[in-house]
């Protein structure tokens, strides 16, 4: 129970990494707001919570939306008095219908709509949870990034520039708020085996597997686990940093 009495909020977390967040952060004793722009999936991972003993509540939030980082915000501190850790997990991918387009060929609203979301909404994050933290004596904030945050792949532009934009943000909170009690780190999923992934078909997922030495995707609970000790006092002298979690993809 390293997190007892923790107040924690996690974005994107319906489904797939971010409801394993959420899940392992309440095991570890957490309150915690669950938020996402679905309500069915942000219902049912709260009743997940709750069925294991654990506390949280549902918020809806669009990540490229301001105005909803500081609802939700308010309402851990309404309902939980106060907020401790965050993590800032809402993204999206290509996924169905979108193009994938050399850099000169991203359609400028397919651009507009990965930057909003993947980036900003990050952004729009921090700036609402940083100045409730310091309030609180301090925190822990984890942005989910990619290994495509250190990387490249072909017609991935929007993504790819998302992604690197995350890390740079993480370290620059960080060190604007290291002095302020406020500890800002990000991850970095390889491919893993979330809802993100649903619309492939098999040969293109066994594709996937194999561009990590392990031979597999990873599974939401591997990434969840890294952002429950990076919210916990374990992680105490960590801020600042990016730690992949990808089956050594960017060992190669």
């Amino acid at each position: 129970m390293s997190l007892k009495n923790k107040v924690a909020l996690v974005t994107g977390a319906a489904s797939g990494i971010g409801r394993s967040i959420a899940l392992a952060l309440a095991r570890d004793g957490s309150k915690v707001l669950v938020t996402d722009r679905s309500d069915d999936g942000g219902h049912e991972t709260v009743e997940l919570i709750l069925k294991a003993g654990g506390v949280a509540r549902f918020c809806q939030l669009d990540a490229a939306n301001p105005d909803d980082h500081h609802r939700a915000v308010a309402q851990a501190n309404e309902h939980f008095g106060g907020l401790h850790i965050a993590c800032n997990n809402a993204g999206i991918s290509v996924g169905p219908g979108k193009i994938y387009a050399p850099v000169a060929e991203i359609a400028l609203k397919d651009w507009d709509q990965m930057l909003a979301i993947n980036l900003s909404g990050v952004f729009y994050g921090l700036r609402a949870q940083i100045p409730a933290m310091i309030a609180y004596g301090g925190g822990s904030i984890v942005n989910t990034a990619s290994v495509m945050g250190q990387v490249a792949g072909q017609n991935l532009g929007a993504y790819v520039a998302s992604k690197h934009g995350v890390i740079g943000l993480t370290k620059s909170a960080a060190l604007d708020y290291a002095g302020k009690g406020i500890r800002v780190n990000a991850i970095g999923p390889g491919y893993i085996a979330t809802p993100m992934l649903e619309h492939k078909d098999p040969k293109t997922l066994s594709g996937l597997a194999a561009k990590h030495p392990m031979g597999r995707l990873g599974l939401p609970q591997e990434i969840a686990e890294l952002a429950a000790w990076l919210s916990s006092e374990r992680a105490s002298f960590v801020t600042g940093a990016y730690y992949p979690v990808d089956g050594g993809y960017l060992a190669q």
